[in-house]
């Protein structure tokens, strides 16, 4: 069986369709343009081409996320939709573990989101599902500009998404987390790539693959791709696992003010060095949720330093009375 998305996730695939162009297309009208029809009357998009692929994802969010406005210039990462939405509906589950199994929504729940980018994907997404609050980071000074023109284009996101300019890059929740301040999660989508060079042979693979795959049904691909992006959003030295190492040795500063810390691992054999690190600290408990995204198996690792009842009666103080 192909890995299925999250049941709550509002991507799947029925009777072999994805997207429904139709739909989208009312939401997005610059999508239209981009629309082909193949052999078998299904719609579908040139997911090779980085501007359809970017009007897909932005009808996507104008369709089904309350979103009034989003814009994202060309030279920035374009975040996949159903992917984002999977981490999300994953994490919300896990929270709900410690909320005697109740889906844990309201601005009362808070979460950080590291590295955000101009796309500010996790707390839209996050926001309307859930009505989730956000502090959202980033080290480069024009993503920040971009997302804060979505915040103030954006009815959802005015009252309860805060920007924070991470001035340190080497730092993920120093200047972020403020003394007086808890979260109930942390999340992030570190750069994959250890390298600029690294970073532009994948995207040229991804081109490559797609433009011999283009014969086949396309409206199965895409859970999974994006284009563009900065060299923060790319790249790193030491890639993930370096930067999700570095995360989970800065986070034992702060394990008293937030229930979960969670990033995304893009690579399997990332694990075990990322394991190890986990080991080291000695959380509370370590999580790895495996998420089914189209034709790929992706991943998000967790980990608390808070006992079940500390997290527990975390949660049972910010539950409606």
């Amino acid at each position: 069986m192909k890995p299925q998305l999250h049941p709550r996730n509002r991507h799947q695939v029925i009777d072999g369709v994805a997207y429904h162009f139709d739909e989208l297309c009312k939401a997005n009208p610059d999508l239209n343009p981009h629309v082909t029809t193949l052999d078998n009357q299904h719609k579908t998009i040139n997911f090779s081409d980085p501007k359809a692929v970017k009007e897909l994802n932005r009808a996507l969010l104008l369709a089904y996320y309350k979103v009034d406005f989003w814009q994202l210039p060309d030279q920035f990462l374009c975040p996949p939709i159903p992917g984002r939405a999977d981490y999300i509906h994953h994490l919300a589950d896990l929270l709900a573990e410690d909320n005697q199994g109740q889906l844990p929504k309201g601005k009362r729940f808070k979460g950080i989101d590291i590295g955000t980018g101009a796309n500010l994907v996790y707390p839209i997404i996050g926001r309307s599902e859930y009505q989730w609050s956000f502090v959202a980071s980033d080290v480069n000074p024009t993503s920040i500009q971009c997302a804060k023109t979505l915040i103030q284009s954006n009815r959802l996101l005015k009252s309860d998404v805060k920007l924070v300019s991470q001035s340190s890059p080497q730092h993920f929740f120093k200047g972020v987390i403020k003394a007086d301040q808890e979260y109930a999660f942390s999340l992030c989508n570190p750069p994959f790539h250890k390298s600029a060079e690294e970073a532009e042979q994948g995207s040229q693979q991804k081109q490559k693959n797609l433009r011999r795959n283009q014969h086949l049904k396309q409206h199965k691909s895409s859970h999974g791709l994006n284009f563009g992006g900065q060299n923060s959003e790319l790249w790193c030295p030491g890639g993930e696992v370096e930067f999700v190492c570095n995360m989970i040795e800065e986070s034992v500063l702060y394990q008293h003010q937030v229930v979960w810390f969670s990033s995304l691992v893009a690579k399997k054999d990332s694990l075990t060095a990322i394991k190890a690190q986990l080991a080291k600290i000695k959380p509370a408990k370590i999580k790895i949720i495996q998420m089914g995204q189209g034709s790929k198996i992706s991943r998000f690792v967790a980990w608390t330093f808070k006992t079940e009842l500390e997290r527990q009666q975390y949660f049972s103080q910010r539950r409606p009375t």
